[in-house]
Formats: C-alpha cells, structure tokens, sequence
C-alpha cells in the first residue's frame, strides 16, 4: 500500500464507510475503502479484518477529519446529553467496544457500555 494514504476510520459496515466516502467525495477529497470488498463476500469477518477502512491521502487528513466530524453522531446518556469525558471534559465520545471475549464479537450489543473520548482518547464505563 502506499504510504501517502492514512485510515480515516473503521466501519464494521460497508454502508457506513460508503456514505463518508460520498461525503468526502463531494468535498473534493480523494478516497478509497480498504477491504470493503473483503467484507462484502464475507460479512462476518469484520473483527478480523479490522472493518472497512476510509483511507485519505496525508495531507487531506485535516481536512476530512473536520468533515467527518460534522457528521458524527456523538454518544449521548440515559436523558439525551452528551457524555462528558472525565479527563478532559470534551462531551465528543463514541461508543466503545472492546470485544475482549466471543460472546461481546458474535453479540456486541451485550458488552458493558463504554465510550472513547474523540478528543483524548480516554475510555470510560457509562456509570464513570
């Protein structure tokens, strides 16, 4: 591969990368999906392969990063506001899967919620 492209992000769904993708495109910014075919002629192999990635060239990273930002849907708690992180207190967190054990890879949406802060970094229990 070369070295001048950087992953955006990962998706776990083809879909997903291909609407940033779109976005992006439409912005003038370059892209390609890494392993989006993988993922098509075998589905459940996203943990494996790591998901689809948007890939950018470096010196449009900034740039697609600020859009991309703009379409995030940030984590929000049990009443609707934005989980603020405890270390830095930006309210940018993400859900956050570890997949530590089969169970949370085969069934993610029975893992402990955690989110990951977008800003610093930090991972945090929802009762933190």
């Amino acid at each position: 591969m070369d070295s001048r492209f950087v992953v955006l992000e990962s998706f776990e769904l083809v879909a997903d990368a291909e609407i940033l993708k779109l976005k992006l495109e439409s912005e003038g910014i370059p892209v390609f999906l890494k392993d989006a075919n993988i993922m098509q002629a075998e589905p459940f192999i996203a943990t494996a392969t790591g998901g689809v990635k948007v890939m950018v060239e470096k010196e449009d990273f900034l740039r697609a990063n600020a859009v991309y930002d703009a379409l995030r849907r940030y984590a929000l708690d049990k009443d609707g506001n934005p989980i603020t992180c405890p270390n830095c207190k930006a309210t940018r967190s993400e859900r956050y899967f570890k997949r530590d054990k089969l169970r949370y890879r085969l069934f993610p949406f029975l893992e402990p919620a955690r989110y990951r802060c977008t800003q610093c970094g930090m991972i945090t229990a929802a009762d933190s």
